[in-house]
């Protein structure tokens, strides 16, 4: 696969282009996925996302396989453990935060009967396709990252600015912006369905 086309973000590293090619847009429904990435993309905050898949396995591992019911119980010790963890970003307020937004997530599932639903609530179900041409005009954040940035704020969650929010969209696919060049992009006569009003 060494000669098709990807967004030049993928560049030559094994794991990005995995991730690129497996990952990166693919519509996620899966609250317990949700999460990782929730929680992976507050961890990247400052990083490279390349320095967040190498350690992805290690977060598994400390975070129960990504549980936010398991994640939301753990007490003081348990973050100082997390704290001492070579394999993940060792940074106290990511992981206080990272409690608090289990908890915060819990209480979204309580209220939609699951975060996927409260999610793709934003977009109507149906994911924005952007056909960006180049890297270069995908944009940081939106209009809609920052909706969902400030809602999430309110339920409690931190570290989800608007430009967090928008690498999380893209990540599970409620927004899909590869390039027109990409082999990932829909084929060119796919129209993109019409932007979705934001939940109200």
């Amino acid at each position: 696969m060494a000669d098709l086309q990807r967004c030049a973000w993928a560049g030559t590293d094994p794991l990005m282009i995995a991730y690129h090619d497996e990952e990166w847009g693919v519509p996620v429904h899966d609250d317990r996925v949700l999460f990782e990435f929730l929680l992976l993309e507050g961890a990247q905050a400052g990083l490279s996302w390349s320095t967040i898949l190498r350690k992805r396995e290690a977060y598994r591992k400390a975070y129960a396989n990504f549980d936010p019911a398991k994640v939301a119980r753990f007490d003081a010790r348990r973050q100082a453990r997390l704290l001492a963890d070579p394999g993940i970003v060792r940074h106290a307020g990511k992981i206080s935060w990272s409690v608090r937004n289990a908890n915060a997530f819990l209480a979204v599932q309580r209220e939609f009967g699951s975060f996927a639903a409260y999610l793709w609530g934003f977009v109507e179900g149906a994911p924005l396709l952007d056909r960006p041409r180049t890297v270069a005009d995908v944009p940081a954040r939106t209009a809609l990252s920052d909706r969902v940035s400030t809602d999430l704020r309110k339920r409690g969650f931190g570290f989800v600015g608007s430009t967090i929010c928008y690498a999380f969209l893209q990540a599970v696919g409620v927004v899909d912006d590869h390039v027109v060049t990409c082999f990932r992009a829909p084929p060119a006569q796919a129209a993109p369905p019409r932007r979705r009003k934001a939940r109200s």
